[in-house]
């Protein structure tokens, strides 16, 4: 028997590290050639790896969360055969306490766990240090991952203080014990959940405050009278909804903008802030933001410009759903010059959103309400929209913001103009 080791593969665009995801496979499965073992992310994409051998797990090279550089060990396989690895590369077990206290503590790096030491027992570990790592198998701390727990905070009775899982056992017994019963909707509670920010949600939560720290946005807000704009999608659905299927507000809103932004190219562009340079497009690729159980991601809609209604909505319903069920691809979700967000019939009144840099605009869209307005001296019912609109000041001006906005308020007020040429 042989050990093959899948180092972690370059997933190409210069990216140097990922982070890791989740592991599909924990130390002593059985894992067939090409199924995935792992799940890792880069800052556009989650990517599966999927083993090129078949064998037994013999080690994970780290754990959900952790960023991992570009060929380092990311699972060791026993297969038949000699393997990749030559005995001599074989990894040392890990050090008793004593080495292990000498060396620096260092960012997480990739590395990889093996399932016993040759050090000799020691006495219990008790609450640990905040930044100290307690010892442990990939089985256990996937496990403790799972649960909740710190494992800091767990005895552990294995040798060197290793927690086991049958310490984690005794840790949710006696915090069944120690817990108080369930109390009525009235009674204090002091109980805290602590939730690691790993994986899309991380990703997220940088680029947002990315965003926000180098773009000087600014936000535009406009009514919009939809009330022609809908008779026209109803009657457009009630004739070929059958045939061609049904058609939402959002194909309408991405038409509005591709003419729209014929009159001004200086908002469908991408700005480079290192290079200082603003690169302006002729194609209208539209990030649509989706909603998926992860976190919100933008998936794009290359070429609006040459795309009819339907195939607008024909290519946002395939987006989504590849979204949803987390087979939308690498290229589609990047390479956006300009972004739609909405919530739908959540969409309020009034939004801010963040512009999806390098990008310089992002149009957002508030719920369709029927009020009294105003209409040549008459109070009559409309179905009004507002679109809430943020720019980077730092390209785009105020009165161009106001403008197209203003435009793209013209088209979809007036929706026969949406297919004047």
């Amino acid at each position: 028997m042989g050990t093959h080791v899948i180092k972690m593969p370059d997933i190409g665009e210069g990216i140097a590290q990922v982070e890791l995801v989740e592991w599909f496979v924990k130390v002593g499965d059985m894992v067939s050639e090409d199924q995935v073992v792992a799940d890792v992310m880069t800052d556009k994409a989650t990517v599966d790896i999927p083993s090129p051998v078949a064998g037994k797990v013999l080690a994970l090279g780290g754990q959900p969360g952790e960023v991992m550089a570009v060929g380092s060990e990311l699972i060791r396989i026993e297969v038949e055969g000699a393997g990749n690895l030559r005995e001599s590369a074989a990894a040392p077990a890990e050090p008793a306490p004593a080495a292990a206290a000498a060396a620096p503590k260092a960012a997480p790096q990739a590395r990889v766990e093996v399932a016993a030491v040759t050090a000799p027992p020691a006495k219990p570990a008790v609450a640990r240090e905040a930044n100290e790592r307690p010892l442990a198998s990939p089985a256990v701390r996937k496990r403790a991952w799972d649960a909740g727990i710190e494992l800091r905070f767990v005895i552990g009775t294995g040798p060197a203080g290793r927690v086991l899982h049958d310490d984690l056992d005794a840790y949710l017994a006696q915090d069944t014990q120690t817990s108080p019963a369930p109390v009525g909707g009235y009674a204090k509670r002091n109980d805290e959940q602590q939730i690691p920010v790993i994986g899309l949600r991380r990703k997220i939560a940088e680029r947002m405050q990315d965003a926000k720290r180098r773009a000087a946005h600014f936000s535009y807000v406009e009514e919009v009278d939809v009330t022609a704009l809908e008779e026209l999608r109803a009657q457009l659905n009630q004739k070929w909804g059958d045939s061609r299927g049904k058609l939402t507000l959002l194909p309408f809103l991405v038409r509005a903008m591709v003419v729209a932004l014929r009159d001004f190219p200086q908002i469908n562009v991408r700005y480079d802030d290192q290079a200082q340079v603003i690169t302006r497009f002729g194609a209208v690729h539209v990030g649509v933001a989706a909603q998926s159980d992860n976190g919100l991601m933008v998936p794009v809609v290359k070429h609006a410009e040459s795309l009819t209604l339907w195939g607008a909505s024909d290519e946002i319903a395939r987006l989504a759903n590849a979204v949803r069920t987390g087979k939308a691809a690498r290229e589609e979700l990047s390479g956006s010059t300009i972004t739609l967000t909405s919530l739908g019939a959540l969409g309020g009144i009034v939004s801010t959103p963040v512009v999806n840099l390098p990008e310089v605009a992002i149009i957002g869209v508030n719920r369709i309400v029927e009020r009294p307005v105003v209409v040549k001296g008459q109070i009559v019912v409309r179905k009004m929209m507002n679109l809430s609109s943020s720019f980077d000041h730092r390209v785009v001006d105020g009165m161009d913001a106001a403008l197209f906005i203003q435009a793209m308020r013209g088209l979809l007020e007036q929706p026969a103009t949406l297919f004047v040429e």
